[in-house]
């Protein structure tokens, strides 16, 4: 278990805890605005492996998440056509941390102040260690894609662009 002292504990840290994941603690140092290209240079991992928690909404502003690969972007049109609303768009900052409980930057899909439905890019579950943020800004947790999976049951879909 992880040493409490050493790391934050976060609401996600306490959903992991909860859930008996296996996850690893990366501290590393926030960039403002430097994204997942900061955090996995940083920490010496492919970006692909750093998956961003994107809080979007739909056109009657229901919010949702949306996990990506840290070097693709999501095709709003694609995910909106796939789960059945005319329009998604990302929230402003301040809804974000609202609908969320943390800080755009610190973003965790564990353990956010409201439920909201989870959308995954599919091909995050070919990686076999994925590094998402830890719900502050400057601290990823590693973790298997079906360890995310299991805690969060997140619909996949297939809405990746370069």
């Amino acid at each position: 278990m992880p040493d409490k002292e050493k790391h934050p504990v976060t609401m996600a840290v306490r959903e992991l805890l909860k859930h008996r994941v296996k996850f690893g603690h990366h501290p590393y140092t926030y960039v403002e605005k430097g994204g997942t290209t900061t955090s996995s240079q940083e920490l010496g991992v492919d970006e692909h492996a750093v998956i961003k928690t994107l809080v979007m909404e739909t056109e009657t502003k229901s919010p949702l998440i949306v996990l990506m690969h840290g070097d693709r972007e999501v095709s709003t049109k694609q995910l909106a056509r796939e789960i059945g609303v005319k329009s998604i768009s990302p929230c402003k900052p301040e809804v974000a941390d609202r609908h969320s409980g943390y800080q755009v930057g610190g973003t965790s899909p564990f353990g956010t102040k409201k439920a909201m439905p989870v959308y995954m890019e599919k091909s995050v579950l070919d990686l076999d260690l994925i590094y998402i943020n830890g719900g502050k800004r400057g601290y990823l947790v590693s973790l298997s894609p079906s360890e995310l999976v299991r805690v969060l049951n997140p619909t996949l879909v297939s809405i990746a662009t370069v």
